[in-house]
């Protein structure tokens, strides 16, 4: 039995074309989504935004600000149709490489406490919580707190 190349991840880094896609993915899985604006700025930023494609199509992403040996995960998103099929774990096990790949030696992220399946992708990778932002994440009128995550990538 062969695999389906195109269904194979293709990593790749994000450029403005892409834009329109990201944001419209990030709107559809996220009731407080980053705008196109958010994306464009992380581009301009300097800071590392891929994407990965599965059939043709992009299916997810991730921006990762990586400085003075660490690593700050701000966005990692897979599209609603390619979820709960581990690409999520994928496009983790990418970003730790990423940012061991230039020197980072800790990364962190913060995530909203509501979302169960973000903590638990990230409890599996080995990241630990290490402390709370206090009304860190737009949740409608009111703010949601954000649990700040960590993990040691070694010297490697």
């Amino acid at each position: 039995m062969s695999a389906r190349l195109d269904l194979l991840p293709r990593y790749r880094r994000m450029t403005a074309a892409d834009l329109d896609a990201v944001a419209a993915i990030e709107a559809s899985v996220y009731p407080h989504p980053w705008t196109r604006g958010n994306f464009s700025d992380s581009l301009a930023a300097g800071n590392h935004c891929w994407v990965v494609e599965r059939g043709g199509e992009i299916a997810g992403y991730t921006v990762v600000m990586i400085a003075a040996a660490e690593a700050h995960l701000l966005n990692l998103s897979v599209a609603a149709a390619w979820q709960r099929r581990g690409l999520g774990r994928e496009l983790l096990a990418f970003v730790l490489k990423l940012a061991r790949d230039y020197g980072a030696r800790r990364i962190f992220l913060e995530v909203r406490p509501s979302n169960i399946a973000a903590r638990s992708l990230y409890a599996g990778a080995g990241f630990a919580r290490i402390g709370m932002r206090r009304g860190y994440y737009p949740a409608g009128p009111d703010r949601e707190d954000a649990i700040v995550m960590a993990l040691d990538l070694g010297s490697t």
